[in-house]
């Protein structure tokens, strides 16, 4: 045993591609599983950022890995990205975190640490460079991290998630935080205004920390351009700048949005996980780290493109710190494409080729800008999400409803501005979009 457990503690120094490794810890006398994803560019002589992603309540490690793609934003950025699994409440995966898992006796925040002291003591971790994100549960999780475990972790972000009464009520935060909520307005898991019973409004939890970390009370406020008019929502930056070591406390506002990974489904204006890399990457455990940074290019997006429609997928391109005209060279597995430059923020790139899609460089007006992320294109052959062309048109027959499916074959109810397939008894299928 010894031996087998000194090979897999070298195992990292020898790293010549990325991995993606399951592993487990014991703690709190259970075993304590965990997905990691270590990017080629790890290198056992530099420190490396790490991040921490939370599953939601009843989800797992695996499926947030799936849909959030940080290991393609990983690959190319540099960090390394872990993805803790939840134990069970009565029966269903959770986050003790207090509100509706008040009955649970884990300790999730000593689990976090301990899984973060056995990972540094296995890869060369930059400490001051540890950040947590999550969705919905996993939300409340990271807020949780900031308030106790706030020695460690130098930023947070919230996809669909907010703080319990519990949480709020004690948290103790000891450096300024820099925080992000993404949330929609509309959602019906975990309300925006709030229920005084389980969670708090994100209005309440942005003043907290807004106040914490001594922002300006008046917020700058940017109309995210709406990229997407059938996703049924639009999306507002709402940032509250000026904090002490100069963190911001920040918000992506999803008018019409619901409990959604922005990006992956729901608003398509914005992808949530390209989102949370570019916020935390500003920081560190100490605020700010480079106030004169270069300007950035970050590519991002997770489109599939049916393979009997003429209907284009969406890479978005969006600069950081930047000057236009901004230059940039994509690549498509690997193969650059023609040079382009713009004036626009974001830009985004209309393709039908399959492939995974990276920057190779970027310039702004004043000087050459780094790059990172990475967007997937892929192609769905499912007859139910890319119904034949015959199929999509108006039947006079008489025939009933059997359901309503979205693009992604989820059964669904009528939305305006949305693309859905309805299904009847006959067999046929119609494709229909209501605009509002």
């Amino acid at each position: 045993m010894k031996k087998i457990l000194t090979l897999l503690i070298c195992l990292p120094l020898f790293t010549l591609a990325q991995q993606t490794i399951n592993g487990s810890i014991t703690h709190g006398g259970l075993q304590r599983n965990y997905t990691i994803h270590i990017p080629s560019s790890y290198n056992v002589n530099t420190p490396i950022p790490l991040v921490f992603c939370f599953h939601g309540y009843g989800s797992n490690a695996g499926s947030i890995m799936s849909y959030a793609n940080f290991n393609y934003i990983s690959d190319t950025a540099g960090f390394i990205v872990v993805y803790p699994q939840g134990t069970l409440l009565q029966g269903t995966t959770h986050w003790n975190v207090g509100g509706w898992t008040i009955g649970s006796t884990i300790d999730d925040v000593g689990f976090t640490a301990s899984l973060l002291d056995y990972l540094s003591n296995t890869y060369t971790i930059d400490d001051t460079r540890v950040y947590s994100t999550g969705m919905s549960n996993g939300g409340y999780m990271s807020f949780l991290l900031a308030c106790q475990l706030s020695d460690k972790i130098a930023a947070i972000a919230s996809v669909t998630g907010s703080m319990t009464p519990q949480t709020y009520n004690a948290c103790n935060p000891q450096h300024p935080t820099p925080i992000l909520q993404i949330h929609g307005t509309n959602d019906q898991t975990v309300p925006y205004v709030g229920d005084p019973t389980w969670t708090e409004s994100i209005d309440d939890i942005l003043q907290y920390w807004g106040a914490y970390n001594n922002c300006n009370t008046s917020a700058i406020i940017t109309a995210i351009p709406d990229i997407n008019i059938f996703d049924g929502s639009t999306a507002e930056h709402i940032v509250y700048n000026g904090g002490d070591n100069d963190v911001t406390t920040e918000h992506f506002k999803i008018y019409g949005g619901d409990h959604d990974w922005p990006g992956v489904w729901g608003n398509m204006d914005i992808h949530a996980s390209a989102e949370v890399w570019k916020f935390f990457s500003r920081y560190n455990i100490n605020g700010l780290i480079n106030p004169t940074a270069l300007p950035m290019a970050f590519i991002s997006g997770n489109d599939t493109i049916c393979y009997n429609q003429n209907i284009d997928a969406q890479v978005t391109v969006s600069f950081g710190g930047a000057t236009p005209p901004f230059s940039f060279i994509y690549a498509i597995n690997g193969v650059s494409q023609p040079s382009i430059t713009t004036n626009v923020n974001p830009y985004v790139i209309s393709t039908q080729q399959a492939g995974t899609y990276t920057l190779t460089s970027f310039a702004d007006a004043g000087a050459v800008g780094s790059i990172s992320g990475a967007a997937l294109v892929t192609i769905n052959t499912s007859i139910i999400d890319c119904p034949p062309p015959l199929l999509i048109q108006e039947y006079t027959t008489n025939k009933d409803l059997l359901k309503i499916t979205d693009v992604l074959g989820k059964e669904t109810i009528l939305k305006n501005n949305t693309p859905l397939f309805y299904i009847y008894d006959d067999g046929t299928v119609e494709k229909k979009i209501v605009i509002e």
